[in-house]
C-alpha cells in the first residue's frame, strides 16, 4: 500500500489550498485515512480522518470549522479543504492510513506524538502560511 500526498505550498493568512492523498494498493476498501501534520520542534497532531466505508469524519479542535476532509472512493483520492489558512497552520502534512477501524478522535493520537494505530505514511507536503 502506497500514499502520495501533493497540494502544499505557500499561501498568505486567509487563504486556501487543498491538500490531496491518493491511495494505492490496499487490498481493502474498509480503511480510514488520516491527516497529521507536524511544524519545527512540535510533536506531531493528528487534525481531521475519514472513514472510506461510511464516510465519517473528525477534526481536532484546532482545524474544525476551516478544514473539510472529504474523499472520491472511485479514484482512492482523499482531500483536505484547508480555509482561512492561520501563520500556526504552517507544517509538514502527511497523510496516513489504517485498515478496519472507523474515523473518531480516540484513533487520531494524543498530544504527546503519539500517532495512534496509523501504520502507513505518505511523505509529507510542506504547508507554509505566511503573515
Amino acid at each position: 500500500a502506497r500514499l502520495v500526498e501533493s497540494g502544499g505550498g505557500l499561501v498568505q493568512a486567509g487563504g486556501s489550498l487543498r491538500l490531496s492523498c491518493v491511495a494505492s494498493g490496499f487490498p481493502f476498501n474498509n480503511y480510514v485515512i488520516g491527516w497529521f501534520r507536524q511544524a519545527p520542534g512540535k510533536n506531531r497532531e493528528g487534525i481531521s480522518c475519514y472513514s472510506r466505508r461510511d464516510g465519517r469524519t473528525y477534526y481536532s479542535d484546532s482545524v474544525k470549522g476551516r478544514f473539510t476532509i472529504s474523499g472520491d472512493n472511485a479514484k482512492n483520492t482523499f482531500y483536505l479543504q484547508m480555509n482561512n489558512l492561520k501563520p500556526e497552520d504552517t507544517a509538514i502534512y502527511y497523510c496516513a492510513s489504517v485498515l478496519f477501524l472507523s474515523c473518531a478522535p480516540e484513533i487520531m493520537g494524543s498530544p504527546r506524538g503519539s500517532t495512534g494505530p496509523f501504520d502507513k505514511w505518505g511523505q509529507g507536503t510542506q504547508v507554509t502560511v505566511s503573515s
